[in-house]
């Protein structure tokens, strides 16, 4: 099939579809991106993101303000941790939960500031 006229200059400006390809981002790069939008795909993970964008909080804190039972919650936490976007810090009996710097950046693009 032919490649319309005005497409077919602009494809050739950036080396075909071959640089076309080699303009999008590797596989493992898609793959993250694609795990941590489906981690922000929810408002419960979305409203802790953006708590811990505030200041790092325990399990305690978070719990009381997005008002979900604790397996939901853990749940919640563990989605945005496997996605790399928060960390869990042992203090005493304690967790701490604080963004990374993915997360810091997620943070900012959700309240207006930025980029991710």
């Amino acid at each position: 099939m032919p490649i319309p006229e005005p497409v077919e200059g602009d494809l050739a400006r950036v080396g075909g579809i071959e640089g076309l390809t080699r303009l999008l981002p590797d596989g493992e790069t898609l793959a993250l991106r694609s795990q941590q939008f489906h981690a922000l795909s929810d408002p419960v993970r979305l409203k802790i993101l953006l708590l811990l964008a505030v200041q790092p909080l325990c399990v305690c804190v978070i719990r009381e303000v997005v008002a979900v039972a604790d397996s939901r919650l853990s749940y919640h936490l563990n989605v945005l941790k496997k996605a790399g976007l928060i960390a869990g810090e042992s203090r005493g009996n304690w967790i701490i939960y604080s963004l990374t710097a993915e997360g810091e950046k997620f943070a900012a693009l959700l309240a207006g500031q930025g980029r991710a």
